[in-house]
């Protein structure tokens, strides 16, 4: 995630709030930061494809963003995957936290696309998702995931 320098400067001619956002790209920390600041809340990720072309996703179609090496995949609802070169991070603060969970270091699932939880023997959890994807919870996520499901948290 990029670092974030805040200033404020009066200008005492406006009569209105002035926001200037400076950045080396448009890229979807930016976009996500003026929705934010614009106070709409976001409905859909915008992610930077590995192409440089931009494109939006509806949080609801997200089933998960996993990692893999340096990429970051995003897969939704209707079986489409997008390859991104973004941090894992960056994706995760724009996603909403109420919906979205990390069970691992390189895994975020949207909570609506849990079909089905197996706890194992050995104290593993095995999670089904829309579409048929099958994913494992790292032994630390556990309990979080656990609480999450259950309401708790």
């Amino acid at each position: 995630m990029k670092r974030i320098n805040l200033r404020f400067e009066m200008a005492e001619e406006l009569e209105d709030i002035e926001v200037l956002i400076r950045a080396s790209e448009r890229d979807s920390e930016v976009l996500s930061l003026i929705e934010r600041i614009a106070g709409k809340p976001p409905d859909a990720l915008t992610v930077s494809a590995e192409d440089g072309t931009q494109r939006k996703i509806n949080f609801d179609s997200i089933v998960s963003v996993s990692v893999t090496g340096k990429q970051v995949r995003i897969v939704t609802d209707d079986g489409e995957s997008c390859t991104l070169r973004q941090p894992l991070q960056s994706i995760e603060n724009a996603l909403d936290g109420v919906k979205f969970v990390r069970i691992s270091r390189y895994e975020i699932v949207n909570l609506d696309k849990i079909q089905k939880c197996d706890f194992t023997l050995n104290g593993t959890l095995r999670l089904e998702l829309t579409g048929g994807i099958e994913t494992w919870v790292s032994r630390r996520s556990i309990p979080s995931i656990r609480r999450r499901l259950s309401g708790r948290e």
